[in-house]
């Protein structure tokens, strides 16, 4: 995108009431217990809320403080923590793990050949968790040290270096190991002061940290076939894994990290070492689908005009996304606390959303002299039918209508023009709705939408439709 941190800034600024109010409606249409989410753009939080709640058993509602473990977001930690070593000469990324590892050597030296950069981009062969790998789902702990080299010795080399893109926990375990050899530290003491404290992050950690246990925000089970009643989920130490999946963080921090990625950000690494990460190091295809590209230690995505960066955390209880946009300077984190919380998705979807915002006008007209002879403003809101919910809102200066049940919810969204004090128009373009038509409005005595007809048909806020709707289709005229 074109537009600059400075503007793009404003545009989120406004806009963010609007996206808060659509990831609340996503949670409460996904019956996820609750979801924190940031947006940072440039160098301001234009976005910090939680929704829902903490824990299902208690009731306690989530704020923007709770704690999320944040599992494999840690590999972008770890793979800053092993550039920076490589910028001080400590270590180089074609060094073998095995030089680093010498009990790998022994024990599994296929493995032990793989080089910290095929680690990072996943392209060693190794294999993703193990042959008994149940603590996953908590039915043993997580692996120390020696378990941890007796996974990579047990069938670790599943493909041959440079083969396939093959994803390992294992590997970056092995990072962390090595991170410890040549620090001749704890990993969790050298990403704490090297990463972690250089960003001020205060609500950020390496691993499950007992001494703040109240302030975790519950883990829960899934919904399996959509009708079970969801149980919750314990927090457990991660152990030798934790530079693969042990973090916990919040979604304003997670921001703040994102952010000192971006291009020309200091504070953590140089330019040529971001750029190294967020090249395009593994080419992940299989099947007919998509290809999708993996750095060093980071997910690429491309969205649009935005080539987006970032990484996604998967731990029992707890499902997250952040992406990060280097050039234009913007991120978007979203945590959610189920097993099959819809964080990627979240995310995505905010980032189409402000970008609906920026496609606006580069200066919106002044509230005081509208188009049409009406106030844009007064026109937005979510509205309800029989057929679901549409909302007219209030983007870069100008009203689209949009449908906020879509995953995407920009996809088949109008732009719209106010005609008059009760009126707007949809565009006229080509489509299975009811584009080129209008949406006319009803109001109470103080200016409020009572109705509202979007190319003919009427919808009314939500709660008002929620309650007549029982009696709207026991009353529905004969056939």
């Amino acid at each position: 995108m074109s537009t600059p941190p400075t503007r793009a800034a404003e545009v989120a600024v406004a806009a963010a009431p609007y996206l808060e109010s659509w990831l609340a409606h996503q949670r409460r249409r996904l019956r996820v217990p609750g979801v924190q989410a940031a947006v940072r753009v440039g160098d301001r939080l234009v976005l910090s809320t939680a929704l829902g709640v903490a824990d299902l058993e208690s009731g306690a509602e989530l704020t923007p403080g709770h704690l999320f473990r944040i599992a494999s977001h840690s590999k972008t930690f770890t793979a800053t923590a092993v550039l920076q070593l490589v910028e001080a000469g400590r270590m180089r990324l074609d060094d073998p793990i095995g030089h680093w590892v010498p009990a790998v050597r022994e024990r599994a030296p296929e493995v032990a050949a793989v080089t910290v950069r095929e680690l990072l981009g996943h392209q060693g062969g190794v294999v993703r968790d193990g042959r008994d790998n149940d603590h996953w789902q908590l039915l043993q702990p997580f692996p120390d040290a020696a378990a941890l080299l007796d996974l990579a010795a047990d069938g670790g080399a599943v493909f041959g270096r440079n083969e396939h893109f093959k994803y390992s926990n294992v590997g970056y375990s092995l990072l962390g190991l090595a991170i410890e050899a040549v620090t001749g530290t704890s990993y969790a003491a050298h990403v704490q002061r090297e990463v972690v404290d250089r960003l001020g992050l205060a609500d950020t950690g390496p691993e499950w940290d007992a001494r703040r246990a109240a302030q975790y925000a519950a883990g829960h089970t899934g919904l399996l076939d959509g009708e079970d009643v969801r149980l919750r989920i314990p927090h457990v130490d991660t152990r030798a894994m934790a530079a693969a999946t042990g973090f916990f963080s919040t979604a304003t921090d997670l921001t703040t990290f994102g952010a000192a990625h971006f291009t020309g950000a200091a504070g953590l690494l140089g330019e040529a070492s971001k750029r190294l990460m967020r090249r395009p190091e593994s080419e992940v295809r299989a099947h007919d689908e998509e290809v999708r590209h993996y750095g060093l230690g980071m997910d690429l995505r491309t969205a649009g005009d935005r080539r987006l960066v970032g990484h996604s955390g998967g731990y029992p209880g707890h499902i997250t996304r952040t992406w990060i946009d280097p050039e234009a300077q913007v991120v978007v984190s979203v945590l959610t606390n189920a097993v099959d919380g819809p964080a990627d998705v979240l995310a995505r979807g905010l980032f189409a959303l402000l970008d609906l915002a920026l496609a606006g006008p580069e200066q919106p007209a002044p509230a005081a002299a509208p188009a049409g002879g009406a106030d844009p403003a007064r026109f937005a809101g979510r509205f309800a039918n029989l057929w679901g919910v549409v909302d007219v809102a209030l983007l870069g200066g100008r009203l689209v209508l949009l449908h906020p049940s879509a995953p995407d919810p920009v996809e088949g969204h109008l732009e719209l023009t106010v005609e008059g004090p009760d009126t707007l128009r949809m565009e006229s373009v080509a489509g299975f709705g009811s584009a080129g038509e209008t949406v006319d409005y009803e109001w109470d005595a103080d200016g409020a939408a009572t109705r509202v007809r979007t190319g003919g048909i009427s919808s009314w806020p939500v709660e008002v439709f929620r309650a007549q709707r029982a009696g709207q289709v026991r009353r529905a005229p004969a056939g």
